[in-house]
């Protein structure tokens, strides 16, 4: 059963150097209790597109398509009835947890009000409920960290307060953005177990943007690959990892880092200026593939296999494109 459904989800800005086209037609769907895997490269649109759908964006924004949840569309949704859903039913998790905690604020009153303001708890039900939620995410001596203000925290602590801030109401699908960027290796373990325990003992959907896609393969369900905007490949974890179809996609996974595998191999080339994508694949300048096809056209997402899309006209495993 789908929780979210988006259909021809487009976002651009209108700026002096002209329109920029920052999401492209994208559709998926988030199911009860799954994890979703969003991946790509910085400025594919993963985290404004997700955005777009909590009303997150600047006026600028010009936002199309249709996103239902709940039997709302969230695109058309204003006022009282987004935030009604906005923080209570979706909650996001932002990269950076400095720029979205408030300095000037003790972690436990910035936790307490999103409690009052949604569950309408007065302020010593809340704080029980704070040190509830901090103990959920494994914070040490929970009571006392909920008087400390942001600064004293380390950095994995800051992203725990994040996530028990954003878990507070119970919702039912949770955006974690990048949560594990600029944290060394094992407290990006402790994150993950973390994320993994919600979905276990919540139930709850997460939608998880990354390009790493270590994470991915760790907690994911399935996977949709961005590149410029568009959603250029989506399937089930393992068999995007076993049969990866599109070239960007095989690129990345022949990125990754592996014990003995020597210098990392890499894809040429560069991302193309989301102002000035041609109505071709976007991936062709960059792509061992391409042909006159390819640089003329916008290929169609087509099945290739049990829930196993792509948009390529030449899709197939490095292999088998080479044999």
């Amino acid at each position: 059963m789908s929780l979210l459904e988006v259909d021809d989800l487009s976002v651009r800005f209108e700026t002096d150097d002209g329109t920029v086209h920052a999401v492209d037609r994208l559709s998926f769907e988030v199911g009860a209790g799954e994890v979703l895997g969003i991946v790509g490269e910085s400025g594919c649109g993963k985290s404004v597109s997700l955005m777009s759908l909590l009303g997150l964006l600047p006026e600028t924004a010009v936002v199309s398509g249709r996103a239902t949840f709940d039997g709302i569309d969230l695109l058309a949704a204003r006022g009282t009835a987004l935030r009604s859903i906005r923080g209570r039913k979706i909650a996001f998790v932002f990269q950076e947890p400095m720029t979205s905690l408030n300095p000037a604020f003790k972690v436990g009153n910035q936790i307490g009000e999103v409690l009052r303001r949604h569950l309408g708890l007065d302020r010593a039900a809340a704080r029980k409920r704070t040190i509830e939620l901090l103990e959920l995410v494994r914070i040490p001596s929970a009571e006392r960290r909920l008087d400390e203000f942001p600064h004293q925290l380390s950095g994995g602590m800051r992203q725990r307060v994040m996530i028990a801030m954003a878990v507070a109401c119970d919702p039912k699908i949770l955006i974690a953005d990048e949560p594990t960027t600029a944290l060394d290796v094992t407290i990006q373990a402790g994150i993950l177990d973390l994320v993994r325990d919600i979905r276990e003992r919540l139930g709850t959907a997460i939608v998880l943007i990354t390009h790493n896609l270590g994470v991915v393969a760790d907690i994911a369900d399935r996977v949709l690959v961005m590149y410029a905007g568009r959603k250029v490949e989506e399937a089930p974890v393992a068999e995007l990892f076993a049969r990866p179809q599109h070239p960007y996609t095989n690129g990345l996974l022949a990125a990754v880092p592996r014990p003995g595998a020597g210098r990392l191999r890499e894809i040429p080339g560069r991302v193309p200026s989301l102002a000035e994508i041609p109505q071709a694949c976007a991936f062709a300048p960059r792509c061992p593939r391409a042909d006159a096809i390819t640089r003329s056209s916008v290929p169609e997402l087509r099945t290739v296999g049990p829930g196993h899309m792509v948009a390529c006209f030449h899709p197939g495993t490095d292999a088998e494109a080479a044999a």
